[in-house]
């Protein structure tokens, strides 16, 4: 995979998830114009999550039967329906059905981690894998950069204009600069896939790693879904813009996943994940000081994005490896635990911060990540499984 072709499927992940999550910043303002309760603005973020979740379960699957060019091509400009429709809704189921389109349609994400997985060679495939993760973190934070500042100047359904328009142009690139998928196909039906995607779930592997993802990523949706209500109320009373910048030290996390893919190419993925959930328990500390100081704040975002692209790199390593003939449906299934983790966060985190404050959703996010510690500390004190493609790739 050349570098330019890298760039652009780091570029799709990363458009693709904007969509998922720039509602975050601007909740204040989406739920007033919406009509939707503070206490129940979490369950904007959410609904995109459980569309993902749908996407996850339905659509990933096909990658592992189909030509996923086609299938990256033909979910962006989906994806990109469904931001239009969000862009364009007066009421809040409108734009929730918007939303809840674009999450199912935004799993073009892991079918392009699993694209670049598979044309990849063993020794470079964490690299690949990273670049596309790398563009998915930039999209994630730098999303609520964008959506920050346009919503200040023309509102938050710009942000949603912009991120349409970047995803049909992105439609158009695919499949004029990306090579059919030639690779080899198992004699498989969707049924048949379907059914590989629920044999997942009887694999020690599989499973530990999706819950780590489930923890990991709840811990991160408690910091992303809630942060911005706190922020905009006193003391600092800063606009949806200030708000999103604060995505600018979370941006420096994106560097985590390019280390992740060297130390996964080089056999450590599994020891990677451990210190990634230690460092994330420990960003916390520095997070639950945001109605004290914001420099804590700031080091404490820097350190959890950083360490929550660690682990989610090395689980997809280790899963792409264990299943390179069901690359899409495994990193589908593992993604299942992250929108599930992902929804959870968002849903309680604005509900725990409204009754009892910052410091509660703090203790809530550190809990997530202690849990998503214990999970890995019990496998990895466990015999070793005895399937080889497990053994090989989980140490």
């Amino acid at each position: 995979m050349g570098t330019w072709r890298r760039l652009l499927l780091a570029m799709v992940g990363g458009v693709a998830v904007a969509s998922i999550y720039t509602a975050q910043p601007v909740l204040e303002p989406m739920g007033h114009d919406l009509g939707i309760p503070t206490e129940h603005t979490g369950w904007i973020v959410a609904t995109a999550q459980i569309g993902y979740l749908a996407g996850l379960i339905l659509l990933m699957p096909l990658g592992d039967i189909l030509d996923r060019r086609k299938l990256i091509a033909t979910h962006l400009a989906l994806t990109a329906a469904g931001m239009i429709l969000t862009a364009a809704a007066n009421t809040a189921w409108m734009a929730l059905t918007g939303l809840a389109t674009a999450g199912i349609f935004a799993v073009v994400v892991q079918a392009t981690v699993a694209y670049a997985a598979t044309v990849s060679a063993p020794d470079e495939r964490g690299k690949n894998i990273a670049a596309v993760v790398s563009g998915v973190v930039i999209g994630i934070l730098g999303g609520r950069i964008l959506a920050g500042a346009l919503t200040d100047i023309w509102g938050w359904r710009s942000t949603y204009l912009v991120l349409a328009t970047l995803a049909l142009a992105l439609t158009a690139l695919v499949l004029a600069a990306l090579p059919t998928d030639h690779r080899h196909r198992p004699p498989a039906r969707y049924t048949q896939a379907l059914a590989a995607l629920g044999g997942l779930f009887r694999q020690r592997l599989f499973l530990t790693r999706g819950l780590i993802a489930f923890f990991l990523f709840a811990s991160f949706a408690t910091l992303w879904s809630g942060i911005a209500l706190p922020l905009a109320a006193a003391p600092w009373h800063l606009t949806e813009s200030q708000i999103g910048l604060i995505g600018i030290a979370g941006l420096a996390g994106a560097l985590g996943a390019g280390r992740a893919g060297r130390w996964a190419d080089a056999g450590h993925a599994h020891t990677t994940t451990g210190i990634a959930l230690i460092l994330l328990i420990a960003s916390w500390a520095g997070i639950a000081q945001l109605p004290r100081s914001l420099w804590p704040l700031a080091a404490g975002v820097l350190l959890l994005d950083f360490a929550v692209q660690l682990a989610h790199v090395s689980n997809q390593h280790l899963l792409a490896t264990a299943h390179p003939d069901r690359t899409s449906t495994a990193i589908g299934g593992y993604m299942i635990f992250y929108s599930l983790g992902s929804a959870l966060g968002a849903a309680t985190t604005t509900a725990v911060h409204t009754t009892a404050g910052w410091t509660a959703a703090s203790l809530l996010g550190t809990a997530f990540a202690a849990c998503g510690l214990a999970t890995w500390a019990i496998d990895r004190r466990l015999p070793a499984p005895s399937a080889p493609a497990e053994h090989t790739s989980a140490r």
